[in-house]
C-alpha cells in the first residue's frame, strides 16, 4: 500500500479534525491521487494552502503521492494573501448575509443572495474573478474556485475582523460609498430633490444625502452612521 505522511502547519490545523491537529497524519493512496485530492480529503481546501513540500522539495497540487513521502503543507503567507485593491471583490454564501452588509459598509464589492446555489457561487466566483467567502469547506474545494476563505467565526463582527485581517483590507477602506442593501455604488443627491421623501426631523437636521441608483435607498449621516463608525473603529483596533 502506498502511504504518505502529512503535516499541516499554523492555521491550517483549524481545518482538521481535533484528533489530527498538530501531528503527523499517515494517509493511504492508490498511487494515482494528487496531493490536492488527499489534502482536501482531510478537510483542508486548496484555497487555504500556500506551499507544499514533499521530502523537502516544493511541489504543486498535481503531484502524485509516492510511498513514504513526507509532505508538509503550509498556509498562505502574507505575500500570498495580498491581493491588489482593484481585485478585492467578494461573493458570499447564504449564511453570511450580515458579513456582506458589513463589507459593503466598508466600501467593498460584496455579492450576496440568500438563495445562491453552490454551483452558481462557484461559477460567479470563477467568471467574475471574485473571492469566495463561506462557512462551507466543501464549497472551497470546487475546481472553479481559485480564491476563497473559510470563515472561522459564527459571529458577524468577528467574521468581519477575520476577513479584514486575511485580505489586508484596513488600508483599502472607503466607508459609506456603497448601498448595504444591493451593493451598488452610491451617488450624491441634492436635498431638494428628495425633500418630499424625508421625515420632518431629517429635513431639519441633515444636509448631505446619497442615493442608490438601483434600489432607490436614501442615505444620510444619522444615528445609524454613528453606529457604523463605531463598528469600523472596533475592527481597526
Amino acid at each position: 500500500m502506498i502511504q504518505g505522511c502529512f503535516r499541516f502547519f499554523a492555521e491550517l490545523n483549524d481545518l482538521l479534525p481535533e484528533d489530527r491537529r498538530e501531528t503527523q497524519i499517515y494517509l493511504p493512496s492508490n498511487g494515482d491521487q494528487s496531493v490536492k485530492h488527499l489534502i482536501e480529503s482531510l478537510g483542508v481546501p486548496h484555497t487555504e494552502v500556500g506551499q507544499i513540500t514533499v521530502n523537502g522539495v516544493l511541489v504543486d497540487f498535481s503531484y502524485r503521492v509516492q510511498d513514504g513521502d513526507q509532505i508538509a503543507v503550509y498556509p498562505l503567507s502574507e505575500q500570498d494573501g495580498s491581493i491588489p485593491i482593484d481585485q478585492l471583490r467578494f461573493i458570499l454564501d447564504n449564511h453570511l448575509g450580515r458579513l456582506a452588509v458589513y463589507l459593503r459598509m466598508l466600501g467593498f464589492d460584496a455579492l450576496y443572495r440568500n438563495d445562491y446555489q453552490d454551483e452558481e457561487l462557484a461559477s460567479v466566483c470563477s467568471f467574475e474573478n471574485r473571492i469566495l467567502l463561506t462557512r462551507d469547506k466543501r464549497l472551497l474545494m470546487r475546481n472553479q474556485v481559485t480564491r476563497g476563505y473559510w470563515v472561522r467565526s459564527k459571529a458577524p463582527r468577528k467574521q468581519l475582523e477575520e476577513v479584514v485581517q486575511r485580505y489586508h483590507l484596513a488600508a483599502a477602506l472607503h466607508p459609506f460609498q456603497r448601498c448595504v442593501r444591493c451593493n451598488t455604488e452610491l451617488v450624491p443627491v441634492h436635498k431638494e430633490d428628495i425633500l418630499h421623501r424625508l421625515e420632518p426631523l431629517t429635513q431639519r437636521y441633515y444636509e448631505e444625502f446619497a442615493l442608490c441608483p438601483v434600489c432607490d435607498q436614501i442615505y444620510w449621516k444619522g444615528s445609524h452612521y454613528e453606529r457604523m463608525l463605531q463598528i469600523i473603529q472596533n475592527v481597526l483596533h
